[in-house]
């Protein structure tokens, strides 16, 4: 399985991505939205929209998905099979109020 999953260096949205692919152990592309403008480009024409987290899975353009989606995407399609294995992360929610305080207090490079 190809996966490519354009997403934010830090971001709640993302986080749940990648604690979806750790949970069922997916190798996959981690593309950076934030800090190259190529990589957002490239997002927005293949999945039509400038919302992320966007995840590409062998050719499927997922926009807009959390990782809770993502999950319900590959179990549907049998992609991965169901397990209870921990995920270090929310699977289906933005940053806390904390991860905001963390991240204003550094630059951000959007473009």
């Amino acid at each position: 399985m190809k996966i490519k999953a354009y997403l934010k260096p830090s971001c709640g949205w993302s986080n749940g991505v990648r604690a979806i692919m750790r949970k069922h152990g997916l190798e996959f592309e981690d593309i950076d939205i934030i800090n190259h403008r190529a990589h957002y480009e490239e997002m927005v024409r293949k999945s039509g929209q400038p919302l992320s987290p966007c995840v590409e899975i062998d050719g499927v353009m997922l926009a807009d998905i959390s990782g809770e989606e993502v999950e319900n995407y590959l179990l549907a399609n049998n992609l991965v099979q169901a397990n209870a294995a921990p995920v270090n992360a929310a699977t289906n929610a933005g940053c806390s109020a904390e991860e905001h305080e963390k991240m204003a207090a550094k630059p951000v490079r959007f473009f």
